[in-house]
């Protein structure tokens, strides 16, 4: 397991909900038993927010913003290859399920949508396509070569590049470059969920190369409904989402910023 991986998921559990609101309703919990009225405001207040971030009205809310940067504006000069970024494996049976059988990897949901909409823009224009993604969390395939499979068996598209290092978006962004720079390659349709785009973005227009976003999916695309404002699991992962790529986006405009 990559150390550095391992750290900031640690990182961004604490922060974020839900065990950001724990801790603080614990902290507000301490001073309330010290009578410290302020203790009492601090539990009401991180149960009002567990309840508000539970409901699509407020996931959309957060993650609207971010996806609008995602949208595609006119663009000056073409793309000249097509990166997708991974986004997470999962363990599945193989077809053949049989006692002996042993679970194996694959892309997740959220990848295969990526590499659904990587296979469409490859079939629209003939670009080669680079995949990035490692294995941080633990032993098995990378990303990259599931990633390589799927496109080849599931959508019959071929992978010219493969990255299997990338334990991040910033390190998708840098090893990408140095594949692609190899070769020429300047510009590229950038391939990922809207709501993560913007970092991705900043992360790889930070190597330099020019990016054109092709995004897979919106989370915050559909009207709001009374249902959105009524709490649910679901939604408070979609909060999760936005806020984690809040988050991100801001630390990444601090170290890359630093960086230059």
């Amino acid at each position: 397991m990559d150390p550095h991986w391992l750290i900031t998921h640690i990182i961004a559990a604490l922060i974020l909900p839900p065990m950001g609101l724990i801790l603080l309703a614990c902290g507000g919990w301490l001073l309330s038993s010290r009578g410290w009225y302020l203790g009492r405001l601090l539990m009401a207040l991180s149960v009002a927010l567990l309840i508000a971030l539970s409901t699509e009205a407020v996931a959309y809310w957060l993650a609207r913003p971010l996806e609008q940067q995602a949208i595609p504006t006119n663009i000056s000069e073409k793309p000249q290859a097509i990166v997708i970024l991974g986004g997470g494996r999962m363990r599945t049976m193989p077809s053949n399920i049989s006692a002996e059988a042993d679970a194996s990897d694959e892309v997740s949901p959220m990848t295969l949508m990526r590499l659904r909409r990587g296979a469409a823009l490859h079939r629209q224009t003939g670009l080669p396509i680079l995949v990035t993604g490692g294995k941080p969390d633990r032993p098995g395939e990378s990303e990259g070569r599931l990633m390589e499979r799927s496109l080849k068996q599931d959508f019959g598209v071929p992978v010219r590049w493969v990255d299997e290092q990338a334990a991040n978006t910033a390190e998708n962004a840098l090893f990408s470059a140095r594949l692609l720079r190899s070769q020429s390659i300047n510009r590229v349709w950038l391939v990922t969920d809207a709501v993560h785009l913007p970092r991705a973005q900043l992360a790889f227009g930070h190597t330099g190369l020019e990016v054109t976003p092709a995004p897979s999916t919106f989370i915050a695309s559909a009207p709001l409904s009374a249902a959105s404002f009524i709490p649910t699991a679901p939604a408070l992962r979609l909060s999760y989402r936005a806020l984690h790529e809040w988050l991100g986006l801001l630390w990444y405009r601090i170290s890359l910023g630093a960086a230059m």
